[in-house]
C-alpha cells in the first residue's frame, strides 16, 4: 500500500499540483471581496432545510445549505448591495437586499414559510443548486419528502427506498439488504447522526430500523466516498434526524397494517427536543411477504433528541444529545420451534461550532451496541450468539478560504469488541471474542477556485488497526470534477478502502435473521477495495438532466466461509477476492407538477475463492427503474415505479443419494435405522432465476379539518400481480412467489 502511494503521489507533475495549492490558498484576492453565511430554517418549526437554494441575482452566483441547513458564499465583490433569493421547494421564497462588507463575513439566517399550495411539489425537493465544479460523483441526496411519495412496501422505508437507485441491488421484496456495485451487504456504512448502526434492519430484514418520520436528509453515497469516512469498502448511508419543533409543541400519530407509532416535539430553553416510537401490533401483513407462514414478530424502536444553542454561553455553538433503541422477537409458544432476539443501542453527543472566520468543527462521541441470539429450545436449528459494542470518538474541522478552496482534516477513534458463537452446518463449534482499537487521521483540500473545476485531493491513515494486521494502512483518494461545456460535466473518482470488521453471512441462507459481526481474525489481513469511477453530466435544460456512470471495483482479501471446516482449529474465513464493473444511466425530468426518473444499469459481480470463480448471490444483468409522480395540486399526489431485474443466480442440484442415520448399534442396527434422502448441489450460483418485474402504485391526500392536519396512503404493490419466483425448496422442488399484489393503507394525524 505504502508503494502505491508513492507512485501515485510523489511524481513531480503531481508534487507541483500539490505545492501550487498549498501554496496559493493563503494569498488574498486582489480585489475587496466579503462573504455571506447562514442557516435557513422552517418558519414554523425552526427545523433546518438540507440543500435549499441561496442565489446572488446580481452576479448570477449561489450556492446550497449542507445537511445541518447551512449555507456560506466566498469571495462576494464588497461594499456593494445584493438581491439574495432564498428558496426550498414547498417553501415561499424570500428575497433579501444585503450588503456584503469588506474582508467580513455577513451574517443573515433566512426563515422560510412553508407554502400550503406547493407544500407537496415534488419537484427538486431536496437537490441542490447546480454547481459547476462540484465533486459529487456517486452522491444522492434524499429528503423526507422524497420517501413519502414512493410507493410503500407496507410503510415509508429508507432502505427500501434506496432499491430504486441504480447501482443497488437487493435479493428480493422479502428483504430490505441491499448490495452496492457488487459489494457484500457488510461493505455498506449505516451512520445515524454519524454513529453507526449494525443491524438497521427489522422483522427478518423486511424494513428498517430508522422511523421515517424522525429524518431531515439522507445522504447516499454508492462509491468513491471522499477522505472523512472510513472503515467500508462499499457505500455510506449518512442519516441525520430532526432536532425537534423550536417553536411550538406538537405530537404526530400514525398507523399501518403494521405498526403503530408517535412523535411528540417542542422547544426547550435555547432549544428544542423530539421523542419517537414505533410498535408492531399485527403480523397478518407479514404472511404476505413470508410465503403465508404465519411469523410471531414482535418490534419496536424508539429515539430522541435534545437541541441546545446558547449565544451568551457559546456563541455559533450548537450541542446535540441523541438516543436510539431498537428490538426485534421471535418467541414461539411451541417448544419445538426456535425462538430470535436481537436488538441495537446507540447514545450519541455532538458539538457542532462556527468560527468567526469561514471555519466549522465537529466534536461526536458516540456509543453503538447490537446484540443477537437464536435460542434452539428443541429445535434442529444450530445456535448462534452474537454481542458487539463501539465507542467512538471523533473531531473534524474544515476552513473555507478566501479562494473558495476548503481544507479539512480530523481523526477518528474506535474501540470494538465483539463476541461470537455458533456451531456450523456440520456441528463444529466457533467461540470468538475479539477486542481492538482503530486509531485514524484524515486530511483533505477542496479546490474551488475554479468556476469550472473542482477537486477533492485527501488520505486516511490508520495510526493502528482493530484487527492485528490493520495498522499503517494508507488510503488515498480524489476525486474532480471538470465542466468544458456549460450544459456538460465530466467527473471521476478514485481511492482506497480498507475495512477490519465482517459479518458471517452464509449465501445458502434465503432470509437472514440477523448477520453477525466479527473483527478480522488475526490469520486474515483487513479487506480493501480500490474504486474507478468516472461518469458525466448533461443538464440539457432547467427541467431534465442525463447521468452516466461507468465503475470498476476491486476487492483483496475478502472473507469468505469456509464450508470445509471440520475440526474446531480451522479457520471460520478464507480470503477471497471480489470483482465488479458496470455502467448506470439515469434520466430524470422534473416540474412543479410532474417528476419522472429512469434510470439502467448494466452490471457484472464476482467472487472468487483460489481458482473457483463464481456469481454472488445478488449480480443481475440489467436493471430498469422508472418512476413517475404527479402533483394535481389541493394535497392530491399520486406516484407509479415499474422495476426490471434480469434473474438473480442460485445453486441448482445435483442429486441426490440415500443416506444412512445411526440411531443405535446392536445386532440389528440395520433394520433400526433410517436412509433419509441427502441432496447434492451443483456449482455455486450457476442457475439463472427467471427475470423479474413489477408495477407499483400511490395515493395520498393531505387535509386540514380544524387544528389536525390529515393525511392517507394507499399504495397498491405488485399491481398485476406477477409471480416473481424467490427460491425454490431444494427438499421437494416446490416454487416460492416473492409478494403478490399487495394493498396497504397509512392514515396521519399531527397536531
Amino acid at each position: 500500500m505504502t508503494d502505491l502511494w508513492k507512485k501515485c503521489f510523489c511524481n513531480p507533475p503531481v508534487k507541483l499540483l500539490v505545492v501550487t495549492i498549498l501554496f496559493s490558498s493563503g494569498l488574498l484576492h486582489s480585489q475587496e471581496v466579503g462573504k455571506l453565511r447562514g442557516t435557513i430554517t422552517d418558519s414554523t418549526s425552526g427545523e433546518v432545510l438540507a440543500y435549499a437554494n441561496v442565489f446572488v441575482k446580481e452576479i448570477n452566483t449561489g450556492a446550497s445549505t449542507d445537511k445541518r441547513g447551512r449555507y456560506l458564499i466566498i469571495g462576494l465583490p464588497a461594499n456593494n448591495t445584493y438581491n439574495v433569493v432564498f428558496s426550498y421547494i414547498g417553501y415561499g421564497q424570500k428575497t433579501l437586499r444585503v450588503k456584503i462588507k469588506s474582508n467580513a463575513i455577513t451574517e443573515v439566517n433566512v426563515q422560510l414559510v412553508p407554502s400550503n399550495i406547493e407544500m407537496q411539489t415534488i419537484e427538486k425537493i431536496g437537490e441542490k443548486v447546480i454547481q459547476k465544479n462540484a465533486t459529487d460523483i456517486g452522491l444522492q441526496t434524499i429528503t423526507m419528502k422524497q420517501l413519502e411519495v414512493m410507493p410503500k412496501g407496507v410503510e415509508t422505508d429508507v432502505l427500501r427506498s434506496l432499491q430504486y437507485l441504480s447501482g443497488v441491488r437487493t435479493t428480493g421484496d422479502v428483504s430490505a439488504r441491499y448490495y452496492v456495485r457488487g459489494g457484500t451487504g457488510d461493505e455498506n456504512l449505516v451512520l445515524l447522526n454519524g454513529v453507526p448502526v449494525y443491524n438497521p434492519f427489522h422483522a427478518l430484514g423486511l424494513f428498517s430500523v430508522i422511523d421515517p418520520d424522525m429524518i431531515n436528509s439522507v445522504e447516499f453515497y454508492k462509491g468513491g466516498f471522499t477522505a472523512e469516512y472510513g472503515g467500508r469498502l462499499s457505500s455510506v448511508l449518512d442519516v441525520i434526524t430532526k432536532n425537534g419543533n423550536q417553536k411550538s409543541y406538537g405530537v404526530k400519530a400514525s398507523a399501518s397494517y403494521l405498526t403503530g407509532k408517535a412523535l411528540f416535539e417542542g422547544p426547550i430553553p435555547n432549544g428544542s427536543f423530539i421523542l419517537t416510537g414505533r410498535k408492531s401490533f399485527s403480523t397478518a401483513v407479514l404472511k404476505r411477504f413470508l410465503n403465508n407462514q404465519n411469523v410471531p414478530i414482535d418490534f419496536y424502536d424508539a429515539s430522541f433528541k435534545l437541541n441546545y444553542s446558547n449565544p451568551e454561553i457559546l456563541n455559533n455553538g450548537r450541542f446535540l444529545l441523541f438516543g436510539f433503541i431498537s428490538g426485534d422477537n421471535i418467541n414461539y409458544d411451541d417448544p419445538a420451534k426456535e425462538d430470535f432476539n436481537w436488538d441495537n443501542k446507540i447514545l450519541g453527543f455532538e458539538w457542532l461550532q462556527v468560527y468567526d472566520v469561514p471555519l466549522y468543527s465537529r466534536l461526536a462521541l458516540s456509543l453503538s451496541s447490537f446484540n443477537g441470539k437464536v435460542n434452539p429450545n428443541e429445535s434442529d436449528i444450530r445456535p448462534k450468539e452474537n454481542e458487539v459494542s463501539d465507542v467512538n470518538a471523533s473531531f473534524d474541522i474544515t476552513n473555507v478560504f478566501d479562494s473558495k478552496d476548503e481544507l479539512s482534516a480530523g481523526f477518528n477513534f474506535k474501540a470494538l469488541s465483539t463476541k461470537l458463537y455458533l456451531r456450523n452446518t456440520q456441528g463444529v463449534p466457533t467461540n470468538l471474542d475479539e477486542f481492538g482499537g482503530n486509531f485514524a487521521i484524515y486530511a483533505k483540500y477542496k479546490l474551488m477556485r475554479f468556476e469550472s473545476l473542482g477537486m477533492d485531493v485527501g488520505s486516511r491513515y490508520n495510526l493502528s488497526g482493530l484487527s492485528q494486521n490493520g495498522g499503517g494502512i494508507i488510503e488515498p483518494r480524489v476525486s474532480l470534477s471538470f465542466r468544458p461545456l456549460a450544459f456538460m460535466a465530466l467527473k471521476g473518482a478514485w481511492g482506497i478502502y480498507s475495512q477490519e470488521v465482517s459479518t458471517i453471512a452464509d449465501e445458502n441462507e434465503v432470509i437472514n435473521l440477523f448477520e453477525p459481526w466479527i473483527i478480522t481474525p488475526e490469520y486474515m489481513n483487513p479487506s480493501t477495495a480500490i474504486h474507478y469511477v468516472a461518469g458525466t453530466e448533461l443538464n440539457l435544460s432547467p427541467f431534465s438532466t442525463v447521468e452516466i456512470e461507468g465503475y470498476y471495483k476491486i476487492v483483496h482479501n475478502l472473507p469468505i466461509i469456509n464450508r470445509e471446516k471440520i475440526f474446531s482449529y480451522e479457520p471460520d474465513l478464507l480470503s477471497g477476492r471480489g470483482e465488479s464493473y458496470g455502467w448506470e444511466f439515469s434520466y430524470k425530468y422534473s416540474t412543479p407538477a410532474l417528476s419522472i426518473l429512469t434510470s439502467y444499469t448494466l452490471s457484472w459481480a464476482y467472487r472468487s475463492l483460489g481458482d473457483y470463480l463464481y456469481y454472488p448471490r445478488y449480480d443481475s444483468r440489467h436493471s430498469v427503474n422508472l418512476s413517475v409522480a404527479y402533483d394535481f395540486g389541493s394535497g392530491w399526489q399520486a406516484s407509479a415505479v415499474w422495476s426490471f431485474n434480469t434473474g438473480l443466480p442460485f445453486t441448482p442440484l445435483a442429486g441426490y443419494y440415500d443416506k444412512l442415520y445411526l440411531n443405535q448399534f446392536g445386532n440389528d442396527w440395520y433394520s433400526d435405522n433410517d436412509f433419509q434422502p441427502f441432496l447434492i448441489l451443483g456449482d455455486r450460483n450457476i442457475g439463472r432465476l427467471p427475470d423479474y418485474h413489477r408495477l407499483d402504485l400511490s395515493l395520498s391526500k393531505s387535509m386540514q379539518i380544524g387544528f389536525l392536519n390529515l393525511g392517507l396512503d394507499f399504495s397498491i404493490i405488485n399491481v398485476y400481480n406477477r409471480k416473481n419466483i424467490f427460491y425454490f425448496k431444494r427438499e421437494t422442488g416446490e416454487k416460492v412467489n416473492m409478494l403478490p399484489i399487495l394493498p396497504t393503507a397509512t392514515i396521519k394525524i399531527q397536531i
